[in-house]
């Protein structure tokens, strides 16, 4: 690859990359001071409030993900727009009001998803949270989780709301505003959870409750600033429709289709990670604690491979609409250079300044955490590995999500995770005695096969497609 070809794709990934990872790190930074706040009014309503987040992100990260195509959708359309209107933007060429008529109507159909998904979660969140005494919870700790539940249920429809508006920005390839709106966000969650908790301004006393309310006024007013930023674009306004109730049932029907799956491998991460916790914790608690250290580590640095993912994926959708599948190969390759870059100096700093990196997990001169310290150590150096593997395959994810390949990244992801991560994870910790080690390593071997899998089939299906693109043009010739 030329220099200049690298340059130039860099910049186009780029472009949407940066913000989204740094939207991603700032959502981190969200759920973090929740999880603080918690903390402040003590064991208790930290244990509740953490069982009610835990069953709130579930939720919510499925919901993300039947929401999620509609960025590759909107790629595609506006593509071939662009197509139809090389020289001005305006609607007088017929292919190009039908193909922005496709966006406004993707986006009716994504606004009509995320409704009925934030709809059907809310009424599982009360469910759950009445029935958690009967799932084996302290009565004290039901008690509360049921309340933040309650208060939590009504943001989830606006948070979706969120997700398929931000999808639109991000496949029309204009997402700035939305790291601005979440930075903003986390300073105004971390207000209105103080004076929630603490009845500051007049309002009640809510405590832990306070918390659910804030966090999902929080989720209404970043929808709305969002919306309204939208608004303003010149670009993006006359396609902004959001009236889901005339949604197109069979463009709903289209997007349940792609987004079904990518809910599913969601569900399938998140269930994949919570087992490998409760394996850590049958290892004692320094082992879980060192475990949950190094997992918010990886967590945290996965953000950019979120970013490089969905950049990768808007982009091959484009690339393909304008039939270039030369681009959509090169995506692939850039998108991996960049994430090795960004994880060997992750990596380096594990390596390097291991004490530095787990200081706000441990304290090395309490007792109580010297254990959990010298475990979470020994597991940096298979982490740094490990996380190459786990960039890996979120970007062969977001590749075959710009084929509207959602299906097949699905059934890799079931192949990896539980036929092979979690039963080699067992093997190593336990009749091999690896314990918590042996379980990462374990770990690491079911991303490696994932991420050889997925991407092994990205090319398989774009040298399908570019020879399906191929044999007509030549038959016709």
């Amino acid at each position: 690859m030329h220099l200049a070809t690298w340059a130039r794709d860099s910049r186009a990934l780029a472009a949407l990359a940066v913000p989204l990872a740094l939207t991603q790190l700032a959502q981190v930074a969200l759920t973090t001071t929740d999880t603080i706040m918690m903390g402040v009014l003590g064991t208790e309503a930290l244990a509740a409030g953490g069982l009610a987040l835990v069953i709130f992100n579930q939720l919510r990260t499925m919901g993300v993900g039947l929401v999620t195509s509609v960025g590759n959708q909107v790629a595609t359309a506006a593509a071939r727009a662009e197509l139809a209107r090389p020289d001005r933007p305006d609607d007088t060429v017929p292919e190009a009001a039908g193909a922005d008529e496709e966006v406004r109507s993707l986006v009716r159909a994504a606004m009509a998803v995320a409704t009925l998904a934030g709809i059907a979660g809310a009424v599982v969140m009360v469910l759950i949270g009445q029935a958690a005494t009967l799932l084996g919870q302290d009565a004290g700790v039901a008690d509360r989780a049921q309340g933040m539940l309650a208060a939590l249920a009504p943001g989830l429809v606006p948070c979706l709301w969120f997700q398929a508006v931000r999808q639109f920005t991000v496949g029309m390839r204009r997402p700035q505003a939305l790291l601005q709106i979440t930075i903003a966000s986390v300073a105004v969650n971390a207000a209105l959870n103080w004076a929630f908790i603490h009845g500051t301004f007049g309002l009640p006393v809510l405590g832990l409750t306070g918390i659910g309310v804030a966090t999902s006024s929080v989720y209404l007013l970043s929808f709305l600033a969002l919306y309204a930023s939208a608004r303003r674009d010149h670009l993006l306004a006359p396609l902004l429709d959001l009236a889901f109730w005339k949604a197109d049932p069979a463009t709903v029907r289209r997007l349940l289709g792609l987004g079904t799956p990518i809910a599913a491998t969601y569900g399938s991460e998140a269930g994949f990670f919570s087992v490998t916790a409760v394996i850590a914790g049958s290892f004692g608690a320094a082992a879980l604690a060192a475990h949950t250290a190094v997992n918010q580590l990886i967590y945290i640095a996965f953000q950019v491979a979120v970013g490089l993912s969905h950049a990768a994926s808007i982009n091959v959708s484009r690339e393909l609409a304008l039939g270039d599948f030369g681009a959509a190969r090169r995506i692939k390759n850039t998108a991996l250079a960049w994430g090795a870059a960004v994880m060997t100096a992750v990596g380096t700093v594990y390596l390097t300044l291991p004490d530095l990196v787990l200081r706000p997990y441990f304290d090395p001169n309490e007792a109580a955490d010297q254990q959990g310290l010298a475990i979470a150590t020994g597991l940096l150096a298979v982490v740094a590995v490990l996380q190459f593997f786990d960039c890996a395959q979120n970007i062969g994810v977001g590749l075959l999500r710009g084929l509207d390949d959602t299906k097949s990244g699905f059934r890799i992801t079931l192949v990896g995770y539980w036929l092979v991560g979690l039963p080699t994870a067992w093997i190593l910790a336990y009749p091999l005695g690896g314990e918590t080690r042996g379980l990462w390593l374990g770990l690491l071997l079911g991303l490696a096969t994932t991420a050889i899998l997925l991407l092994r089939r990205y090319n398989q299906a774009l040298t399908g497609k570019a020879r399906a693109a191929t044999e007509p043009a030549a038959a016709a010739a």
